[in-house]
């Protein structure tokens, strides 16, 4: 989780699919819709929006818990 934000375009498929399924089995706790799928669409959007250098894992992790939150309060 303390891996650089920046390294995420560049990670394999592989490690990809390993990470959000871990993060998807943690998190589907607080929420069904906290699921792999929804990590890797976040991380995706998330690690291509900006500069991320300064960002790592962990910090992209709690902007889509973050934004997950945000929606489920206020749906559109």
């Amino acid at each position: 989780m303390d891996d650089k934000a920046s390294l995420w375009p560049r990670a394999s498929r592989a490690d990809k699919v390993d990470f959000t399924d871990r993060m998807g089995k943690a998190m589907r706790t607080l929420s069904p819709d906290l699921d792999s799928r929804y990590f890797m669409h976040c991380l995706e959007e998330t690690a291509n929006i900006g500069d991320t250098k300064d960002l790592t894992l962990n910090d992209m992790v709690r902007t889509c818990l973050s934004l997950h939150a945000r929606d489920a309060k206020d749906p559109e």
